[in-house]
């Protein structure tokens, strides 16, 4: 691929003379008010690119359980659940409750306090690798900060990484997942920081192998366990099987990125699901139980790189690291009751359940619509390949890797994507724009039939305009 291949629409999306687009006008009147009024505040009149809609997306009021409102009051079965954050959907009573009495007792202290340890505790309780944790507070600041101990433990300087993963948006991986696959600087990166960064296919470990056996500057590999964009390409356990004796041959570490995956696959993430231990893993979303919080955890000589004690004591440069909101009491409750739920029930459960049921809904109704779509998705949540080339695959082919990165990532018809979203918001469901979506808890019968409808008169629309054949 191209440095400037990318599967990113382009911006604007030209959705002219599509009588599906004007009834979702007309039906979000209230929505287009706000958005025009975003624009003059805002880039693109957004503030976090996943929210980018066109010709606008919904301003949403409140929210409780699978649902949200907006505000022209149409009610939407809810997915995307604060990008992947509320496996428990909207405003769970356990961890509302642990929250608002913590706002009583203060929102920060500039100190330590206990609900830290106990937070720090739940982790190392549930997530194989953390013999050592040190929170943040967003998946960017993880990542950014796995990579720079790594590139202090082992005293190399390059990061191996795989096209298409999502690590966050800081320098060191802002190219490589939407575009610069080749390893280019995206605009903005110095061309230096871009070059200490190697790209690799996923699910190849030949030509892994290659990269960690010809290069003695490898310092880390990082990856997402489950594929790129949740599962949207997936990762087959004996490539990561492969890629943890790699690491241990040529002393890379192998990092796992479970800001969205920690916690869905399996109480201890898909490192338990698979059996397959990092050296470091980073996780995010519900670690947090919804509200800002995030953490690198791993082995506990690899994050000594930070205790003041131990540089002491080695004679080595400390790693520098702060942040005003490092566990914050409120955050620490939210998470120590999110947890709690996690550990003690069978929510993950729950969830790949509702998801696999989502998803052989979805595939009944697309073979009896005659469309050559295919929904699939493992761990609790669900894509839809638009599969634009029509070919003759099925859920069980993609989810066992038959299929390419580029393949599963084929550009498609922008518009056409663009309106599948909108088709269904039009229906009253919303999912993220890949399209798919991770699932919750929440989640109930009636939303699965609800969600399963909304794609099936998506599809007619479609139809009706010529859009679709």
């Amino acid at each position: 691929m191209s440095s400037q291949q990318t599967t990113q629409p382009p911006c604007p999306i030209n959705l002219d003379n599509s009588p599906l687009v004007d009834a979702y006008c007309k039906k979000t009147a209230g929505s287009i008010v706000l958005a025009k009024r975003a624009r003059k505040i805002f880039p693109t009149g957004i503030t976090h690119d996943a929210r980018y809609i066109e010709p606008h997306g919904i301003y949403v009021t409140h929210a409780d359980g699978s649902h949200k409102w907006d505000v022209d009051g149409n009610k939407y079965v809810d997915y995307p659940g604060g990008h992947g954050a509320l496996l428990l959907g909207h405003n769970p009573p356990a961890v509302l409750e642990a929250v608002q009495t913590q706002l009583g007792k203060g929102m920060h202290y500039g100190a330590s306090h206990e609900l830290e340890l106990e937070w720090g505790e739940r982790v190392q309780q549930l997530i194989p690798c953390a013999e050592s944790i040190r929170f943040n507070n967003s998946g960017t600041e993880a990542t950014m900060l796995a990579m720079r101990l790594a590139r202090a433990n082992t005293g190399r300087e390059k990061i191996l990484r795989f096209q298409g993963h999502f690590h966050g948006w800081h320098d060191y991986v802002s190219g490589g997942f939407l575009n610069h696959y080749d390893g280019t600087a995206p605009r903005g990166v110095p061309v230096g920081t871009a070059q200490t960064i190697l790209h690799t296919p996923p699910n190849d470990l030949a030509a892994a192998a290659a990269i960690l056996r010809g290069s003695n500057d490898i310092a880390a590999m990082i990856l997402e366990p489950t594929g790129s964009t949740w599962g949207q390409v997936p990762i087959q356990p004996t490539f990561l099987q492969g890629l943890r004796e790699l690491a241990t041959e040529t002393g890379t570490l192998l990092i796992f990125d479970e800001v969205i995956c920690g916690f869905r696959c399996s109480p201890g993430g898909a490192q338990q699901a698979y059996g397959i231990t990092p050296d470091m893993a980073t996780l995010g979303k519900i670690i947090a139980g919804g509200m800002p919080g995030a953490a690198v955890v791993g082995r506990r000589d690899i994050l000594a790189g930070m205790d003041f004690r131990q540089a002491a004591q080695d004679g080595a440069e400390k790693i520098f690291h702060m942040g005003t909101f490092n566990a914050t009491p409120t955050t620490c409750a939210a998470g120590i009751a999110a947890l709690d739920i996690v550990r003690d029930t069978d929510v993950c459960q729950q969830a790949i359940d509702y998801g696999d049921a989502l998803i052989n809904g979805l595939n009944e109704m697309f073979t009896a619509e005659g469309v050559a779509w295919i929904a699939y998705g493992t761990f609790g949540g669900f894509h839809v390949f638009l599969n634009p080339q029509q070919l003759a695959t099925n859920r069980a082919e993609i989810e066992a890797g038959v299929h390419s990165y580029a393949t599963l990532k084929a550009p498609n018809d922008p518009a056409l994507a663009m309106k599948v979203r909108l088709g269904v918001l039009l229906h009253g469901v919303d999912i993220q724009g890949w399209p798919g979506s991770p699932v919750s808890t929440a989640h109930t019968p009636e939303d699965r039939e609800q969600t399963i409808d909304a794609f099936r008169q998506t599809v007619g629309l479609l139809r009706e305009e010529g859009a679709l054949a």
